[in-house]
């Protein structure tokens, strides 16, 4: 049995595309993250760190024990069924590299530049230059990848492209322009066509 315990935000549609794209049954737990349950003593005994996505699996290697941490998750679920990791050698790497980039790079920056505009108690200048330029120095860097190749491994759609499309889905909460970067705005339209990956949306949004 697979648990998703997640939100419509866009690391929690990271889970229910990439368990749509793999076609594994699976139930949601929605947590509210605007009641703070995140914080509650139950989800911290499955998150110490207190954030989404989580994933109990008991058919994988930990049993009932919850995995955390998106990209950990997306990395063990492509490892364990097939479909969202290549086989090939060189794209496996690929795939590998450019998942580490929005669980390090892209997630964060995009996080903190739509938090100093949008949540602080504050306008502070110098932390809306540092997070947005960030952000936008790091679509450049997904729009020169995206000008060489179909998707970020490669040939290859894989868990890389699922784990960007929501920030990159949600550019202008980081006040990022797609217009700015149209292989990047293709390849999110891209991604939004699938099949599965309006079943995701669909089924995080009416849980």
């Amino acid at each position: 049995m697979i648990i998703a315990y997640t939100a419509d935000t866009p690391n929690g549609i990271k889970l229910p595309i990439t368990l749509e794209e793999l076609g594994l049954e699976y139930r949601i737990v929605r947590v509210a993250l605007g009641a703070g349950e995140q914080k509650t003593p139950e989800f911290l005994a499955l998150n110490p760190n207190g954030r989404i996505p989580v994933l109990v699996d008991t058919d994988g290697p930990l049993g009932e024990e919850a995995l955390f941490e998106s990209g950990a998750i997306l990395w063990d679920l492509s490892e364990r069924y097939p479909g969202l990791m290549p086989s090939d050698p060189a794209e496996r790497l690929r795939a590998l590299q450019w998942l580490m980039l929005q669980v390090a790079g892209v997630g964060p920056m995009f996080g903190q530049a739509g938090w100093f505009l949008r949540s602080a108690p504050q306008r502070v200048d110098f932390a809306v230059e540092r997070y947005v330029g960030e952000a936008r120095r790091l679509a450049g860097v997904l729009e020169g990848r995206l000008r060489a190749a179909s998707w970020l491994a490669g040939s290859t759609f894989t868990v890389a492209d699922i784990a960007h499309f929501g920030w990159i889905r949600s550019a202008s909460y980081a006040d990022v322009n797609l217009a700015d970067f149209p292989a990047l705005a293709d390849w999110q339209v891209r991604i939004a066509a699938r099949p599965a990956v309006q079943r995701g949306l669909a089924k995080i949004a009416a849980t």
